[in-house]
């Protein structure tokens, strides 16, 4: 065990700025698991994240020398705030570089501690290369969010807390994963206290940066993040939060988008407080952990790392939230286009409620539908219901985690394109900001039809953009190369039986 970190948490410097957050029992949460659930609430931070831990510890240990040259961080978010405040109280200089793509309220906030910005690229890649490149040509300091010893330790020190306020060891503690400065701090501490508590990371499926690297034996650069989860979208551990992992990590839990706005959602019924998506990872896990092991009568403390959510993405994951619990399925059903069959068909799905109907006549024969409609028993449930449409002689498709179907399609179920050649169906991300749509366009070209387009605004970091678009075999390969170019993720879902049953050429 690193002795040396162990020294390093018990000297750290953080409750000039930092407080001792509350270790409180979920008692819904708990009630239904089975199991006793601890939130570390470090939402209740005065930059509600645990951020400001590791950044003081960094800034306050600087040289009398480094504090006058002045510092530079790159952010996104929970970073920024944490530098700046740390700055306000220690009379530094500060400079954030953060993402174009951040929203306002993120950007007032370390604007009001009296930090400079810099607003640079589309994504915390870019901001940190900028930051980094001011910090030679101008001699700053940079302070970096999670790979630094300092940082490091200074996050350790919510495993102190943890243990005073825990005093019998619990059976695991879960903890969200970015770049690792935190899992590598609190489990440092706690494994070389008590060997046996298990630490389980965290990470949302599309951004297993830790999962990944311990899997290989070695960093890895993913290609792509996924942006939920801003607060942890980092597409590579920490060389040094890396190296500690190995040692006090005892597994990685990945959990999906849904499962995350379930684990929000349990979060608020429990406390009345919304936490991020990143601060909502550690309840996720810790769910599938104990449905994976039958676990009850355990202690379980899971890190509610922050709170700094935008309002308007709260829309998506009270949408979203029904299908992380399993509480709601999604299905494609076709049924006889006549009087009655609609009522047949609600005669079989019983006094379940119906969350969702759409439907638009294309054929005389037949009506597809999509329906939703709410569970109160999760997927056993649904897959019960689905084998009954079946032997019922239904032909039905379970859109439940479907990811097209649920972003676009439940929208814009209208009926079939008739006679339109070559569609091709595309979804896009792009950095959402003033413009952006109107540049992607622009970046697009104008050689191809676009035959169908849907756009729906998140409040998240990225817009999402699904497209028809008409293609002939002299230009396919012509419009790959221009999307390749244009540098943004995309996704072939011209097979999505969603797009088939609901949109797609007749």
């Amino acid at each position: 065990m690193p002795q040396r970190y162990i020294e390093k948490i018990l000297r750290a410097r953080v409750y000039d700025v930092a407080r001792e957050t509350p270790l409180d029992r979920a008692n819904r949460l708990s009630a239904r698991l089975d199991n006793q659930v601890f939130l570390k609430r470090e939402d209740l931070q005065p930059v509600f994240s645990f951020k400001l831990r590791g950044a003081y510890n960094k800034m306050v240990n600087l040289s009398d020398a480094d504090k006058q040259q002045g510092v530079v961080a790159a952010s996104a978010g929970n970073h920024a705030q944490g530098v700046a405040l740390a700055a306000q109280r220690l009379k530094i200089q500060a400079l954030i570089v953060m993402p174009k793509t951040t929203p306002p309220i993120k950007v007032q906030s370390v604007k009001s501690f009296g930090a400079k910005i810099i607003l640079a690229g589309d994504s915390y890649d870019a901001a940190y290369t900028r930051a980094q490149s001011i910090a030679e040509e101008e001699g700053l300091i940079f302070i970096h969010p999670f790979d630094d010893a300092e940082v490091i330790a200074g996050q350790g020190t919510i495993g102190t807390e943890l243990l005073r306020q825990h005093p019998a060891p619990p059976e695991a503690i879960f903890v969200p994963v970015g770049g690792g400065g935190l899992i590598a701090g609190i489990g440092a501490y706690v494994k070389y206290v008590y060997p046996q508590v298990k630490i389980v990371g965290v990470e949302p499926e599309d951004a297993p940066s830790l999962h990944a690297a311990l899997g290989a034996n070695r960093r890895i650069k993913l290609k792509q993040v996924g942006i939920f989860a801003d607060g942890v979208a980092v597409k590579q551990v920490g060389k040094e939060t890396y190296r500690l992992a190995k040692q006090v990590v005892d597994e990685v839990i990945l959990v999906t988008t849904d499962e995350i706005c379930a684990a929000i959602k349990d979060i608020f019924d429990d406390t009345r407080t919304t936490a991020e998506p990143a601060g909502a990872l550690s309840i996720a896990g810790l769910k599938r952990y104990v449905k994976r092991e039958g676990t009850s009568g355990k202690d379980l403390i899971a890190i509610n790392s922050g709170a700094n959510i935008n309002f308007d993405r709260l829309r998506h994951v009270a949408e979203r939230a029904e299908f992380g619990e399993r509480r709601e399925a999604l299905f494609a059903v076709q049924i006889p286009e006549r009087p009655g069959s609609f009522l047949s068909f609600c005669k079989l799905i019983g006094k379940r409620s119906i969350t969702e109907f759409n439907y638009r006549f294309s054929d005389p024969e037949r009506a597809q539908i999509f329906v939703g409609i709410e569970l109160s028993n999760g997927d056993e449930e649904r897959l019960a219901l689905f084998q009954r449409f079946v032997e019922k002689g239904y032909s039905i498709v379970d859109m439940t985690d479907n990811e097209t179907a649920k972003l676009h399609i439940r929208y814009m179920v209208g009926g079939h394109a008739l006679g339109l050649e070559g569609e091709r169906l595309i979804r896009f991300e792009f950095p959402e900001r003033p413009g952006a749509l109107l540049y992607f366009l622009n970046h697009l070209g104008t050689d191809w039809n676009i035959s169908l387009f849907h756009y729906r605004n998140h409040g998240a970091a990225y817009g999402r953009v699904l497209m028809g678009i008409q293609l002939s075999g002299s230009n396919a390969s012509a419009f790959l190369r221009r999307l390749k170019k244009l540098d943004y993720p995309f996704w072939d879902e011209t097979d999505n039986p969603a797009y088939k049953l609901f949109a797609g050429v007749n």
